[in-house]
């Protein structure tokens, strides 16, 4: 029973979506404190609401609604950097290592793509018969029209 459990939790999509959702998690407070301390100071100035830190004034003195907080934004653009690299040498490295024990290829390059003619869409594996867009047949490519991703 234990050993299925290993198995489940090792699969490489599992972790590849948690590592996805950790980003976006802290990409998320990225995003939010640059809009709560950019991009929320100037709408609040254009309405003339009243703000302090690291950034500028926009209005009236001590009106906190437009202050400029570039400090705040400098604090979770840190945390952002700091984190994702916590997150890619404590759990990305590690399980890509041990999935390369296994023999399987975890978080590697994507292979080679190509255009489509009919629908031009430009992420189809070089390898493909068949675009998974509009089903039109493909040439086969012998390394003309190939692009790396």
């Amino acid at each position: 029973m234990l050993k299925g459990f290993k198995n489940f939790l090792m699969r490489g999509d599992i972790i590849t979506i948690a590592v996805g959702l950790v980003v976006a998690l802290a990409f998320s407070t990225l995003i939010k404190a640059f809009t709560d301390n950019v991009i929320n100071p100037i709408v609040a100035r254009l309405q003339g609401d009243n703000s302090a830190g690291l950034g500028w004034q926009l209005g009236e003195e001590g009106n906190e609604a437009t202050y400029l907080d570039v400090g705040e934004f400098i604090s979770a653009l840190i945390y952002f950097v700091i984190f994702m690299a916590v997150i890619y040498f404590c759990i990305v490295v590690p399980y890509k290592h041990y999935q390369a024990r296994r023999g399987v290829t975890a978080f590697g390059e994507p292979g080679p793509v190509k255009t489509c003619p009919a629908c031009l869409c430009e992420d189809l594996p070089a390898a493909a018969s068949k675009c998974r867009h509009c089903a039109s047949e493909q040439p086969p490519t012998v390394g003309a029209g190939v692009q790396p991703a």
